[in-house]
């Protein structure tokens, strides 16, 4: 699985994640995983804040320098990478915090369209 948006970035080769969840190292030796739930979040993002997406997308890379071992999932509830030591998860509502950044998502509670 390749997320173009980090192909400038060193791929971590024969990592057991690697066709599901592609991590990546950086320069200080950090390391992040991109869950594709987390990168579908992301993308969709871009609807929402095309102007500041390039620094969406570079805090990610700021908050794996901070935290140097992250994983960016999908769902905190059910993260596909559940089994990695000394690692933190974040998610896109962590990633909007950041930057200081909201969505506000309007439901309409008495809608017909539920789970």
């Amino acid at each position: 699985m390749e997320f173009k948006e980090f192909n400038n970035l060193k791929k971590n080769k024969n990592d057991i994640y690697d066709k599901y969840a592609p991590s990546y190292i950086l320069d200080d030796g950090s390391i992040f995983y991109i869950e594709p739930n987390f990168y579908t979040q992301l993308i969709n993002l871009k609807l929402h804040f095309d102007d500041e997406f390039n620094t969406i997308l570079s805090s990610i890379i700021e908050i794996t320098k901070n935290n140097k071992r992250v994983i960016f999932t999908g769902n905190y509830d059910a993260p596909l990478i559940n089994d990695k030591e000394g690692f933190v998860y974040r998610d896109i509502n962590d990633v909007l915090a950041f930057n200081h950044l909201s969505i506000d998502i309007k439901i309409n509670p008495e809608s017909d369209w539920k789970d």
